[in-house]
C-alpha cells in the first residue's frame, strides 16, 4: 500500500512538473519567412547601340536582408523590405577611356585580341516586395512567388581595359546612372528560386558611342537562395 501511495504521489507530482514545462514543439502562429537572400544572376545588356556586342559569361551576385512583415492571418501573403549588395559586371566591347577626366567610348575592332575589357558596378540595394506562399509554420518547404521593385545606388564603378600595348582603368565615371531602379519576380519550391530582374532606366546618363547615346538598361535573369 505504502508503494503505492509513494507511485501516487510521484505520477501526481510529475504530471504538475510536466504541464509546466514549455513546449519547444509548439506550432508558432507569428513565424516569419525568407529573411536573407543570396542571388547569383546572368546579366544581359538590352537596346544596345549598333555594333556594340557582349562576350564571355556576365555574372552578378547580391546579398541582403529583408524584413517579412505578413499581412493576413494565415501569413502566406506579405510585404517585405530591406537592404542589399549587389556586384553587377559586363563584358562587351566598348571600350572606357579617359582624355582631361572626361570619359570616351569606343567600339573595339573586330579581330582585336585583347585580355580584359569588363564594366563593374557596386551598390547598395533597397528592395520592397509583395509575397505570396504556400507556407505553414511546421516547414520551410513551399511554392513562393514574390515580386518587387528595386532601388540600387551605385557607389562604385570601374570599367578596366587591357590588351598587349594598352592598358585603361576608370573609376568613378560620371557618365553612369547613380541611381538605377527595376522590377522582379522570384518563383520557386524550398531554397532555390528563378529570379528576373529588368532595369527601367538606363545604365548611362550622358554617353555616346559613334554619335549615338548609349541607352542600354539591364535584364539579369538567373537564381536566388532565400534562408531565414
Amino acid at each position: 500500500m505504502r508503494i503505492l501511495i509513494n507511485c501516487f504521489i510521484f505520477l501526481s507530482f510529475f504530471s504538475v512538473f510536466s504541464q509546466s514545462v514549455p513546449d519547444f514543439e509548439a506550432v508558432d502562429s507569428l513565424y516569419r519567412e525568407d529573411q536573407f537572400y543570396i542571388g547569383v544572376t546572368y546579366n544581359t545588356l538590352q537596346k544596345r547601340p549598333l555594333g556594340v556586342t557582349q562576350n564571355k559569361f556576365t555574372p552578378s551576385f547580391s546579398i541582403g536582408i529583408l524584413r517579412d512583415m505578413p499581412i493576413n492571418k494565415a501569413r502566406n501573403k506579405a510585404i517585405a523590405a530591406g537592404i542589399g549588395y549587389s556586384l553587377n559586371t559586363y563584358n562587351q566591347n566598348i571600350v572606357i577611356s579617359e582624355n582631361n577626366d572626361k570619359p570616351l567610348y569606343n567600339t573595339i575592332s573586330d579581330g582585336t585580341l585583347f585580355d580584359k575589357n569588363k564594366l563593374s558596378l557596386h551598390s547598395i540595394d533597397i528592395p520592397i516586395e509583395y509575397r505570396w506562399r504556400t507556407s505553414v509554420p511546421e516547414t520551410h518547404k513551399f511554392w513562393r512567388i514574390y515580386t518587387g521593385f528595386k532601388m540600387s545606388y551605385m557607389f562604385y564603378t570601374q570599367s578596366k581595359y587591357e590588351d598587349s600595348q594598352t592598358s585603361y582603368l576608370v573609376t568613378g565615371n560620371p557618365d553612369i546612372n547613380k541611381i538605377q531602379y527595376g522590377t522582379y519576380l522570384s518563383v520557386g519550391y524550398n531554397t532555390v528560386n528563378f529570379n528576373i530582374y529588368y532595369g527601367l532606366n538606363p545604365i548611362f546618363k550622358s554617353a555616346e558611342i559613334n554619335g549615338r547615346p548609349i541607352e542600354m538598361n539591364s535584364l539579369n535573369f538567373g537564381f536566388i537562395f532565400y534562408i531565414l
